[in-house]
């Protein structure tokens, strides 16, 4: 790890769909230039279904771990970045005063209905947001 590579700690729920596409993609596009993890607030494991979907993309995402949120990390990251209202809500005390902390909210492809192939266009048009989002902050960073 280079010491001069920022770390963003994405956090959602359940660290089982949102935060590993979030970590999944911020590593295939920005690994060069950014430290990444990923937790919740609940470990929820890795949904098939993410794994399925980044795969579909060119990234594989199925040896991430679903993990909860490590202090350590959370008070060292430079970006602290909240997928779900959920996490915003409860995330833990940041002691770190110069982190910069994001919410960008997306819809829980877990929760998709239907049948399976609308549900796996649900966690398709997660995945691609998520993709828009992360590319959005690769150029302005922010």
């Amino acid at each position: 790890m280079s010491d001069n590579k920022k770390l963003v700690y994405f956090l959602c729920t359940g660290n089982s769909c949102r935060s590993q596409m979030a970590d999944g993609w911020l590593k295939a596009l920005g690994n060069d230039r950014y430290e990444v993890k990923s937790a919740g607030l609940e470990a929820h494991g890795l949904n098939p279904r993410a794994v399925q979907v980044m795969k579909e993309s060119g990234i594989d995402i199925s040896g991430h771990t679903s993990d909860v949120i490590d202090p350590e990390i959370l008070n060292r990251a430079d970006y602290v970045i909240m997928l779900c209202g959920h996490a915003d809500e409860h995330c833990p005390v940041i002691s770190n005063q110069n982190v910069v902390k994001w919410h960008w909210g997306f819809d829980d492809p877990a929760k998709a209905t239907g049948t399976e192939e609308e549900i796996m266009d649900q966690f398709r048009a997660v995945r691609d947001a998520i993709r828009a989002r992360i590319v959005k902050f690769l150029i302005e960073g922010r």
